[in-house]
């Protein structure tokens, strides 16, 4: 679970963003959205089929 520690003299506002950064680079956020609601077969495999073409895409793009 991520954390954040709110530095001396620190808006609070501020530590907020970068708890929701954290949250955002560790996906935690889209999981829960997606398990809020029942996800229909063809939005299951639209998911997987779009994280599937960022991997690729990605793994492309570092390995070149």
């Amino acid at each position: 679970m991520p954390e954040v520690i709110v530095r001396k003299g620190e808006p609070i506002d501020r530590a907020l963003k970068r708890l929701k950064n954290k949250l955002d680079a560790e996906g935690i956020m889209d999981e829960v959205r997606r398990l809020r609601a029942f996800e229909t077969p063809n939005q299951k495999v639209r998911r997987k089929a779009k994280a599937n073409a960022k991997r690729i895409k990605m793994k492309f793009r570092f390995n070149s």
